[in-house]
């Protein structure tokens, strides 16, 4: 399998064209289909990696990356919510949150946190 039939594969997966896919990531028309007879540019393979959520070794060769998140922070991130019953709590809770209650949520983690340290001074003095 070569590289245009595997990014066909990944346009079917996801239930889009090959047009829906070059207008998403700013490619000339028709391009997807040149790639059957010509390799892509670098580039273009990285936007359509990024697009689809793979490596560019993926798409060029077919070989899936050990690790599943593009960075290494994300990966942390993540395994951090998995074993953390309380953060995977918060983080369900707040998915589907407007952006002014994500807002008012992290401030109040800000002012826990600012007074965990000492740093919320309440006596007044």
């Amino acid at each position: 399998m070569g590289i245009h039939d595997r990014i066909i594969n990944l346009c079917k997966e996801r239930g889009i064209s090959q047009s829906e896919l070059e207008r998403a990531i700013g490619i000339a028309k028709g391009s997807v289909t040149k790639w059957k007879k010509q390799e892509p540019r670098h580039s273009s393979i990285e936007k359509v990696a990024s697009y689809f959520g793979v490596s560019a070794d993926y798409i060029i060769n077919g070989e899936k990356s050990e690790t599943y998140y593009l960075n290494e922070e994300t990966a942390k991130v993540a395994q951090e919510i998995f074993e953390n019953k309380e953060l995977r709590a918060l983080f369900d809770a707040t998915r589907d949150s407007d952006p002014e209650d994500l807002r008012a949520l992290h401030n109040m983690a800000l002012a826990l946190k600012r007074k965990e340290r000492g740093s919320d001074d309440d006596t007044g003095c």
